[in-house]
């Protein structure tokens, strides 16, 4: 069998843990440490300490999980591991005890451990399952180049209380996070996200503008609808209307853009708004309708919007209905300034 390595970068060492070090660790745990970890007292008996030491070597020889104690200049500042929970897949852990936080040295351990893994235990992917509150190792597992993947909602338990769990993971081929690729990457998956949502403006030559009565709700809505990943709000507009009219149209002048709060559910969203042009009133009857999502479309005039359409729709329209050139910003339908 062959021993567990020690790994070096510069002043920072990870080794594996012997039971003298027992006496110099046991005490540093701390309510931060107790806390996330769910442990019942700290510091742990000197019993439970001793026998967790002796606990990493044999899961060391059965080859399930490497774990190191960090040492700082010479100290014992932590501990990391990687638990093998499948073949190519490891699960990260760590934590830094009170006096050495702040210093960095936790994402620079995970980072090298990570590293090692990579090679000696040939893993294809790890991951970190952190609790959205501890903020401090969501920002270690990115600095360690790590990027964050999704939200496991109520998937466990923290002092008797259900808690939601990030998802934070990188594979062997990703960019090394030194490098541009690698840091943009890490950086885009903490970004926020926000629904885009395109819709046009279609007027008739008698003066119409044209509604589209949804079988999902009540409201009737602009044509239109949510853009893809990787599409521009204009090219959106024009697939939609193509998918569930069958009309072909270009999106023209942006007369608005409308930023909507949280709404029945639904998350916030920026709308564009396209000037989608003026078509003979007989195109309506021309349009083959995507029975899945729409019901039926009319042409509109002001008289009809207080009563057929969401209130920040109305005002929506009614504000494109005065406005005479320009591109309009606002908020649930409503001019900031």
């Amino acid at each position: 069998m062959t021993d567990q390595p020690t790994l070096r970068d510069g002043e920072l060492v990870l080794r594996p843990w012997e039971l003298d070090d027992s006496t110099a660790t046991r005490t540093l745990h701390d309510p931060e440490i107790a806390r996330w970890f769910d442990f019942p007292h700290t510091p742990p008996p000197e019993d439970e300490h001793l026998a967790w030491i002796e606990g990493t070597h044999a899961e060391w020889a059965e080859r399930r999980k490497a774990t190191f104690v960090v040492d700082w200049r010479g100290e014992p500042a932590g501990t990391v591991d990687v638990r093998v929970q499948e073949p190519g897949v490891g699960v990260l852990s760590w934590a830094v005890y009170a006096p050495f936080r702040g210093h960095g040295i936790a994402w620079r351990a995970v980072r090298l451990l990570v590293e090692w893994a990579f090679e000696a235990l040939e893993l294809e992917r790890v991951e970190a399952h952190v609790n959205p509150d501890n903020r401090a190792s969501v920002r270690t597992a990115l600095r360690a180049g790590l990027r964050r993947e999704g939200r496991l909602r109520g998937n466990a338990v923290l002092a008797g209380v259900r808690q939601d769990t990030l998802v934070l993971g990188r594979r062997r081929d990703d960019p090394h996070p030194d490098t541009r690729e690698g840091f943009t990457s890490m950086l885009d998956s903490t970004l926020p996200t926000k629904r885009a949502i395109a819709q046009g403006v279609l007027r008739s030559t008698t003066g119409g503008l044209l509604l589209c009565e949804l079988v999902y709700k009540r409201e009737w809505d602009l044509p239109g609808g949510v853009v893809d990943q990787h599409e521009s709000p204009a090219a959106c507009v024009v697939r939609e209307v193509r998918e569930e009219l069958d009309l072909e149209v270009r999106a023209g002048e942006l007369l608005a853009v409308n930023w909507l709060p949280p709404l029945q559910g639904w998350a916030d969203a920026t709308v564009f708004v396209f000037d989608l042009g003026t078509v003979e009133p007989d195109a309506a009857a021309r349009a083959h309708l995507q029975a899945r999502e729409i019901r039926a479309v009319h042409w509109t005039g002001p008289d009809d919007w207080a009563t057929r359409v969401a209130p920040y729709n109305a005002r929506l329209l009614r504000r494109l209905h005065q406005h005479r050139g320009g591109t309009l910003y606002l908020e649930d339908g409503t001019p900031t300034g």
